[in-house]
């Protein structure tokens, strides 16, 4: 069951108290996910001189899209009136008009029995994460607003119109005018081989993770990437943020099944197995191949697990879910490794992480989708998925390049070399994450570490003019 099934207005619908206190619970422990856990878990793994900027470039972009989802993204995104299959009309319910209670008209209930404003509040917090989980990708060297501006384009011009594909009617989703139903057929109106996307898989997670690797290539690497480490400078942190990720999460696929219901029991099942199988499977990766299991190794194999069961949390069996989290810890312990091969600066492992897991969950509904899957004999469903996820990369590809390009030529996107040798947090933001003062002024800390800086920035001029 997909979230726009869900939601299509019952003929007499009445408000189902359970159903809407779950909602509110789900989109709270969403929000949650993004502020304080994402924004943990990426300054944990950045440097010290960027762990604000990493943390203000989540903060920022969720205060700018719960803005712009109330102005006109629910519209574009669940509206009735679709333009093209690519997105509906973000006049419908601008501002949210015929959803507020009291108003002439308006239809406040859903068919799952729980306010419409509450499905827009979950729906938002989707939004709103899927921009944050981007910044990973081009962490410590973006002018802060030139990052706002993007936020406000991408999820106008790629977030919004994905959502409406496969969740709201669209060319992604299993309607009669979609790209399944052209594939396979109808069958009473529907594609008899709808595509699979229970929670987030291709609207979130792959569609953040190529907008990542779009904006890692067009933006460049930092200063220094490949000739010192880059090390995350706080573990615990990054430890504490993948936790808060894996609580959050519940809210992000059991609430998908939109009541308190057997399909979000089996979505919290599936979540927390796969979960533990893909750290399991990251841990085993890294053994083998560097001789020793390490924290961010564990805090990775988590979201890698949370983001691959994202779109079969609702389809598989706990069995399936524990292959597909396995898989997802071990493609995605060897993906990080790309960006060292092919000579790009996906600075926190978008990349690795949430593309390559998230396309890797889509396409496993090919295989371990109860009654569908290769496992059960058929193979109709692996093709429907495949097709899906391609068309959602080429989509997202195309729209990150054109917003990008666009926004170097007029804003520029990197911050000068000498802030970004510096710290981007001073340059940006004019703070600091651990400026330590002592008797007397700066504290030894502070003093070795401007001396470093001054030492390194000498050390990269010196390079450049031998070069």
């Amino acid at each position: 069951m997909s979230i726009h099934t869900a939601f299509v207005q019952a003929e007499v619908p009445t408000l189902d108290t359970g159903n809407t206190a779950w909602m509110l619970v789900s989109a709270s422990l969403v929000l949650f996910m993004t502020i304080p856990g994402l924004a943990l878990f990426y300054g944990g793994l950045g440097r010290a001189k960027g762990v604000l900027n990493m943390m203000m470039m989540s903060f920022g972009s969720f205060g700018l899209i719960g803005i712009l989802y109330v102005l006109y993204g629910y519209s574009m995104s669940f509206g009735t009136k679709d333009i093209g299959g690519l997105f509906a009309g973000p006049f419908e319910f601008f501002g949210l008009k015929g959803l507020i209670p009291g108003e002439p008209g308006a239809e406040t209930i859903t068919s799952a029995g729980i306010p419409a404003l509450v499905f827009v509040g979950f729906q938002f917090t989707f939004a709103a994460i899927t921009v944050a989980l981007i910044s990973g990708a081009i962490a410590d060297r973006v002018k802060f607003s030139t990052w706002m501006v993007f936020s406000a384009l991408w999820v106008t011009l790629a977030y919004f119109p994905l959502a409406h594909m496969v969740w709201g009617g669209g060319l992604l989703s299993g309607s009669e005018s979609g790209i399944a139903a052209k594939l396979f057929g109808t069958t009473d109106g529907v594609a008899t081989v709808a595509p699979i996307d229970f929670a987030g898989g291709t609207v979130v997670h792959i569609n953040a993770g190529m907008a990542g690797l779009v904006l890692a290539l067009l933006v460049g690497k930092r200063i220094g990437f490949g000739r010192q480490p880059m090390r995350p400078h706080n573990v615990p942190l990054v430890m504490l943020g993948a936790g808060i990720l894996w609580f959050g999460w519940f809210g992000f696929n059991a609430g998908s099944a939109l009541g308190a219901n057997e399909s979000a029991a089996l979505a919290w099942v599936n979540t927390t197995v796969a979960t533990c199988a893909a750290m399991i499977g990251w841990l085993v990766v890294e053994k083998l191949r560097e001789g020793r299991m390490t924290s961010v190794g564990a805090a990775s194999g988590v979201v890698a697990g949370l983001v691959a069961i994202t779109p079969a949390c609702g389809n598989v069996t706990p069995l399936g879910a524990i292959g597909v989290g396995v898989i997802a810890g071990g493609l995605a312990a060897l993906a990080v490794g790309l960006k060292y091969k092919f000579g790009f600066d996906d600075s926190l492992d978008v990349v690795g992480v949430h593309l390559v897991a998230g396309f890797w969950g889509t396409l496993s509904l090919g295989i371990f989708a109860r009654g569908t899957g290769l496992a059960y004999g058929e193979w109709k469903q692996l093709i429907v998925q495949l097709v899906i996820a391609v068309v959602a990369l080429v989509y997202t590809a195309i729209i990150t390049a054109i917003i990008g390009f666009a926004l170097a030529k007029t804003m520029g996107w990197r911050i000068s070399e000498d802030d970004e040798i510096s710290g981007i947090d001073t340059a940006e933001h004019a703070e600091s994450a651990y400026d330590l003062v002592g008797f007397g002024g700066a504290s030894r800390l502070g003093q070795s570490r401007s001396e470093h800086d001054a030492r390194h920035h000498q050390e990269v001029k010196t390079e450049g003019a031998n070069a």
